[in-house]
């Protein structure tokens, strides 16, 4: 990809491709000529001796090695310039026409076909633990990956540390050569029946094994390798990269009693409602009852999936000695990290800005990281602030790494009121950091002036520096974009250093098309960047969210990359963390409850849900593709010395010539669904050839053969609005459609297909956002949540009832995506709940009768169970009583208001088709700190729990009032109605102080108190009146009662 390519824009529909250049000034660039292959633009690249790589000894013209390969396995084996054939050179593989040469590096090994075999062999039984006799895995055991082999598309890579374990799951399940066929821990030579055989057969198991080392070479060693530091680094690189780190047992096991415990009296309690009734208010009984019922199901489907609880480590120098070695190629795998945007002017550029920065800098290789950016909005401004960032980041990304900064976005990074001086010893480190810091006000005003600019659209549209009219003038109707800002031979720092990709998207929008917001964005980086990079992995990310931590994408390789348990994890989810949020957190917007109390739970079972950001993807899961199926154990075959370890075979099956029939047959079979697969392919993935192909390459890269033009071409259309027609996409592949909440569909597809996720929670947070402190824009954010989850519940991927033929999915995490999607409905019986108090104090009934000390006995054993749960998960999980009461709080005022709009909202979408618009959460924030908080906004929202809080303070007063005219034998009843009524009021208070807004004088909750206080002081004057005179009754002594 070149970095100078400009603007390309194009509709692969109507044929129209344009490139505009000239659109940025051109930036300094390092010669690199004779260093850039002449056929693909990439690096030459060096031999293992650090050489430069020379193909053609004759003319020296640059090719790199991957076209070297191909030119001499596909093309005319010549040289392009000087039409001399390539000759062979050190480590590459003999093609048809090389002369003979006496060379340890072939000669030996690379036709030593049995021997490489055994080898393998040998080392998965080791590996495995398996030294048994037994058959292959059987038909049923193919993998559900497309049967291909493709070895020119396929790139093994040995390990430094490893054994020489073929680890590819998805090859070898695609190598249709290697099914039935017997595994054996000794050498192919020694089939049953041979000689070999019969003599290993007479001998004992330790001899054998002994025998084995012998061969091996692993006896005799000296104490001194021991002491090998590199000896040392190699026994750690076969270390697991992460562990599991199982909750105390102390902590874990009162928890689990205490729900088991809770459930009981739960049982026992619901029993009582329902068998005593109360017969003067059979309609508030009635509502109290099926409220209470539909609350303990809900806790039932939130508590369950948190009875695994764990925590995890990483080791972050196991991976850098396992993928890093010191003089060997880096081995760590390709990462793309997609930021998503859409309005400038809700989500502002230098938000977007400083999330970029943060990502290209960032503590992995250079080579290996690529960042594209989705604009949705087609804004020029937006483009704009991308180049301009671009080139901030020719001068930021050098200072980060040179002085390790963290965070690595500038704002935050500046912004931070602490020591910056801190474990600085580099004497520069002052005069750079200023000069750094006016780099970046200066960058700043730059920008701010551009969104300033933004505001007035001029009449006849955007134009372009060099004139050209700006392609995206009609946001609905508009061709695809692509610019890359930094790439391979235009991404160099200001001391010379390779930079990260950077590429501008737009994707094409017509009138007429569904272009199903974020998740069709999302998908159309996918694709996009499958043609351009096809890095194996993904790191999704919102434009707000920017790294906070430079190793993050380190921290997810050790769950991803491991060879043991890497292969069936689809995602890494890490917790979102806030800036910004104001001290006691008065909206719940740090969340921590759900990421630090559920996600751990969930972990424990099947992993955690997809929550949108912060999320590493394995790029093969997002395809559809199931995960790698563990080779069963061999079964066992009894011979005539051992009769009693299983049934008998014969070993004709096993003979050294086989059935050829069968062979020939199968082969035939092969030829058939190799054909079926090749006319189905293009209906899931769609029309893109090299996208195509790229969707087979597991471990990432792109055809050698493919030049920068071609694949700008093809990726602009892979992002025309028709491309997704008739495949796949949005149903099975990338980010589904359906719901507003994409994310938890996805994840749920995912683990359907058996996949497992990871929750990643490093000691310094990998990423962190802004979230929206003020209340009517948190209302509306949890509005949008929860619409989401009502969608997910009405369609045909509810978790109630979707996923059960594969039975991949775990009950547990069932629950936890059952929980997601019926949450909402909640608020209908917590309205009613909260409503009851108030009616209880209005009309002087109650919902439950006069209860007996046994009873009360279950009420106190309810309410010490349920205080008793939510103590001990914030024992383990390590979460502040406060902010788990700002949970509770925000439950119930998001309950009433925005989770009751979801559900109607969702109703009338199912019954009537009403379609609700989706609003971008603005992520602005004012001069002033946490003034946002006390800014008062009307919405609709704010009604239920108003009405609400009016009605409880309105019965208080009317209960107190009753109570005080009624005489001291009513106050009992009173006080178990006031405390329902002061239950809710005490829930609603955050809301309360939102409605108030921002008091200079007088705090909240002494207005409050001066309401309630003047109310009953003001009824209690009235009940003793003591400036009127009594006027004295009749002597009932005297007369009598009748009198």
């Amino acid at each position: 990809m070149e970095a100078s390519a400009g603007l390309v824009a194009g509709s692969h529909n109507r044929n129209e491709l344009v490139v505009i250049h000239g659109h940025e000034e051109p930036k300094a660039v390092k010669n690199l000529s004779g260093q850039v292959c002449e056929i693909c633009g990439d690096r030459v690249g060096v031999t293992v001796g650090g050489e430069l790589f020379v193909a053609c000894n004759e003319c020296g013209f640059p090719v790199c090695r991957p076209c070297y390969e191909y030119e001499r396995r596909e093309g005319t084996q010549l040289c392009p310039q000087c039409k001399t054939r390539y000759k062979r050179l050190k480590g590459s593989p003999r093609v048809e026409g090389d002369e003979d040469e006496e060379d340890i590096d072939d000669i030996e090994h690379e036709f030593n076909i049995d021997h490489q075999k055994k080898n393998t062999t040998i080392a998965e039984e080791m590996l495995h633990g398996k030294m048994s006799y037994g058959r292959g895995p059987e038909d049923e055991e193919i993998s559900h990956y497309p049967p291909l082999a493709l070895p020119s598309l396929r790139s093994s890579r040995p390990v430094s540390g490893e054994l020489p374990v073929s680890n590819n799951a998805y090859g070898d399940q695609m190598n249709g050569s290697t099914l039935h066929k017997r595994v054996h821990p000794y050498s192919f030579s020694d089939e049953p029946g041979s000689d070999g055989w019969n003599d290993k057969k007479e001998m004992g198991w330790k001899e054998r094994m002994e025998e084995w080392k012998m061969q091996r070479g692993n006896l005799g060693c000296e104490r001194d390798d021991y002491d090998d530091p590199n000896t040392n680094n190699a026994d750690e690189a076969r270390q697991p990269l992460s562990r599991k780190v199982a909750i105390a047992s102390s902590k874990v096991n009162p928890y689990r009693m205490v729900i088991v415990a809770r459930l009981l009296v739960l049982a026992i309690f619901l029993r009582y409602r329902i068998l005593n009734p109360v017969h003067d208010a059979i309609g508030l009984w009635l509502t109290s009852i099926i409220c209470e019922i539909w609350f303990a199901f809900s806790w039932i489907l939130d508590q369950f999936p948190k009875w695994f609880p764990i925590d995890r480590e990483t080791y972050l120098e196991r991976l850098s000695l396992r993928y890093e070695r010191e003089g060997e190629p880096n081995m760590l795998d390709p990462v793309d990290i997609f930021v998503s945007t859409v309005d400038p002017m809700k989500e502002p550029p230098l938000v977007t800005a400083n999330t970029v920065l943060s990502i290209l800098a960032m503590d992995y290789p250079v080579d290996k990281t690529s960042c594209y950016v989705s604009d949705d909005g087609a804004s020029m401004c937006t483009f704009e602030a991308l180049s301009e960032t671009a080139d901030f980041a020719r001068k930021w990304v050098p200072f980060c790494k040179k002085f390790f900064i963290e965070p690595r976005a500038p704002e935050m990074y500046f912004s931070e009121k602490v020591d910056y001086l801190k474990d600085k010893v580099q004497p520069t480190f002052v005069k750079e950091r200023r000069a750094m810091k006016r780099e970046y006000e200066e960058f700043k005003v730059r920008i701010n002036a551009m969104v300033a600019k933004a505001t007035k659209v001029p009449p006849g549209g955007w134009i372009m520096q060099d004139g050209t009219p700006w392609p995206g003038n009609n946001t609905k109707d508009h061709p695809g974009m692509i610019q890359v800002f930094l790439g391979q031979s235009g991404g160099l720092d200001a001391e010379g250093h390779e930079l990260p990709r950077l590429v501008y998207v737009s994707r094409e929008k017509r009138p007429g098309f569904q272009h199903h917001k974020k998740a069709g964005a999302m998908n159309a980086l996918v694709r996009v960047s499958g043609v351009l990079t096809n890095a194996p992995f993904m790191l999704n990310l919102d434009c707000d969210h920017y790294i906070n931590n430079s190793k993050a994408v380190r921290e997810a390789m050790c769950f991803l990359m491991d060879p043991q348990t890497g292969k069936k994890v689809c995602y890494v989810q890490f917790p979102q963390r806030f800036d910004g949020i104001d001290r006691h957190d008065r909206y719940a917007n740090r969340n921590t409850v759900f990421f630090d109390i559920n996600m751990k739970g969930l972990d424990g079972i099947q992993g955690p849900v997809y929550v949108g950001t912060g999320c590493v993807f394995r790029r093969q899961a997002l395809y559809g593709y199931k995960p790698p199926k563990d080779p069963k154990r061999p079964k066992m075959i009894s011979f005539d010395c051992c009769p009693c370890f299983g049934r008998r075979k014969r070993l004709a099956n096993y003979s050294k010539h086989g059935t050829n029939g069968q062979e020939v047959t199968q082969g035939i079979e092969d030829d058939k669904e190799l054909l079926m697969f090749q006319m189905n392919f293009e209906k899931k993935f769609g029309q893109s050839s090299i996208f195509t192909t790229s969707t087979l390459m597991v471990d990432g890269g792109v055809p050698p053969s493919s030049s920068p033009a071609s694949l700008l071409k093809e990726a602009i259309h892979v992002i025309s609005c028709g491309y997704e027609d008739k495949t796949e996409w949005g149903t099975e592949l990338g980010w589904i459609y359906g719901s507003i909440t994409e994310d938890i569909l996805t994840g749920f597809k995912m683990h359907c297909r058996g996949w497992r996720s990871i929750y990643c929670n490093p000691e310094r947070a990998a990423f962190k956002g802004s979230a929206p402190i003020n209340l009517s824009d948190r209302l509306n954010q949890v509005l949008r949540w929860a619409l989401g989850s009502v969608e997910i519940f009405f369609s045909h991927h509810s978790p109630v009832f979707y996923g059960y033929k594969d039975g991949k999915l775990k009950w547990l995490e069932r629950f936890a995506y059952i929980n997601t999607t019926v949450y909402p409905f909640t608020s209908i019986p917590l309205l009613a709940y909260c409503t009851l108090p108030a009616i209880c104090l209005l009309t002087g009934k109650f919902i439950m009768p006069e209860i007996s000390t046994l009873a009360s006995l279950v009420f106190i054993a309810l309410f010490l169970s349920i205080f008793a749960t939510g103590i001990l998960e914030l024992r383990w999980s390590g979460v502040s009583i406060e902010e788990w009461w700002r949970n509770e709080q925000f439950w119930v005022i998001g309950g009433i208001s925005a989770h009751l709009f979801a559900v109607v909202q969702g109703l009338l979408k199912i019954i009537a088709g009403i379609d609700t618009n989706f609003t971008v959460t603005s992520k602005a924030s004012d001069d002033e700190d946490f003034s946002e908080l006390y800014t008062f906004k009307w919405t609709t929202l704010l009604i239920p729990p108003t009405t609400i809080l009016i009605i409880n303070m309105v019965g208080v007063v009317a209960g107190i009032s009753d109570a005080i005219n009624s005489g001291y034998q009513s106050w009992g009843p009173l006080f178990g109605k006031i405390f329902f009524a002061f239950w809710v009021i005490v829930h609603l208070y955050p809301f309360l102080k939102g409605l108030m807004g921002k008091q200079n004088r007088t705090p909240t909750i002494v207005i409050i108190w001066s309401i309630l206080l003047a109310s009953i002081f003001s009824l209690l004057w009235v009940r003793i009146d003591p400036f009127i005179m009594k006027t004295k009754g009749p002597d009932t002594k005297k007369c009598g009662i009748n009198c």
